[in-house]
């Protein structure tokens, strides 16, 4: 695939099928999109191409928006890598190119950079200044510059827009099995690893805290968490603390792993964390004693649920 991160440096040339949109979460609506356009760029003899944007058009044309991602706009781009499209392109959100006509979208974007030959969009999609414009207008500019519209339908559509909604809102309650469902995957969170306070340690069980930079990025409800990662290419499990560390007075949010079976300094390394199943909420406990016997049965569940997990992947 193209790992191309500006819409500016593509210079291809090549016939293209394009599909656009923000694809936030790419979850199993959204894939069945992809997949639509990837088999139609191989019957077609053409270059699949993803048009997506950064930032997310709410960011920059509602000001006072406090919209919340499922997915960085790294995560998205190694999940579309991952399903095999030749190239995804990320156009900067501006307010001038908000302020660009339809017409002037679909020829300068799509006809003269991209080479479309045949665009994949939904019934409802809207474009241009204002989005005024909508696939009636767009199936008429593919008249005037030969490429062809092919209509995504009206239920299609809607699997998208519900599922986003509720991925969101399954991750805002602590569901993450539903959440998971829902994207194909496991929900991840991606971050460095950072020096914390030290207080898993005083409890004996050594967290590593991990700093989110994307202040966009959607965290899920408080609590604790079953997940696993990738370390110098070999997979770690734990367990996840999402909270404010109530029992000991703590004042800002943190995200600490306990991982099992490792012990390495893995300071100012970069990972990902993936959520595989939530274990409980986070309680504020009447001592550290009893935090400590609460964190021994969570390790307990966790273990548990890997071994379920592990036994799932070999069958």
């Amino acid at each position: 695939m193209g790992k191309v991160k500006n819409i500016q440096l593509y210079k291809s040339g090549e016939p293209t099928v394009v599909t656009i949109g923000t694809f936030d979460g790419v979850h199993i609506g959204h894939q069945k999109i992809i997949n639509r356009l990837i088999k139609t760029a191989q019957k077609d003899h053409l270059k699949s191409v993803i048009l997506t944007f950064f930032p997310h058009p709410r960011m920059v044309l509602q000001k006072d928006s406090h919209i919340k991602l499922i997915n960085t706009i790294d995560e998205r781009r190694q999940i579309l890598e991952a399903l095999g499209i030749d190239h995804l392109l990320v156009k900067k959100f501006t307010a001038a190119f908000s302020r660009l006509s339809a017409q002037d979208f679909v020829k300068q974007v799509l006809v003269d950079k991209l080479n479309a030959k045949k665009v994949i969009i939904g019934y409802d999609h809207r474009f241009g200044r204002n989005r005024n414009a909508n696939i009636a207008d767009l199936k008429t500019f593919a008249e005037w510059y030969d490429f062809e519209v092919e209509e995504i339908s009206a239920q299609d559509v809607n699997d998208v827009a519900v599922s986003s909604t509720k991925i969101r809102k399954a991750l805002l309650e602590g569901d993450i099995a539903k959440a998971n469902a829902y994207l194909g995957y496991h929900f991840m969170l991606t971050g460095t690893v950072i020096e914390g306070k030290g207080l898993g340690k005083q409890l004996e069980y050594p967290t590593a805290n991990i700093q989110i930079k994307e202040d966009y990025k959607l965290i899920p409800k408080h609590g604790s968490y079953v997940v696993n990662t990738i370390i110098n290419k070999k997979v770690v499990y734990g367990m996840m603390n999402i909270g404010m560390n109530p029992t000991v007075n703590g004042e800002n949010e943190s995200i600490e792993v306990h991982f099992f079976d490792f012990d390495k300094n893995i300071y100012n390394k970069k990972i990902q964390i993936n959520l595989l199943s939530r274990i409980r909420d986070e309680y504020k406990f009447d001592s550290v004693e009893s935090l400590k016997l609460q964190l021994k049965k969570d390790k307990e569940t966790a273990l548990s649920y890997i071994q379920s997990f592990k036994n799932q992947i070999e069958f």
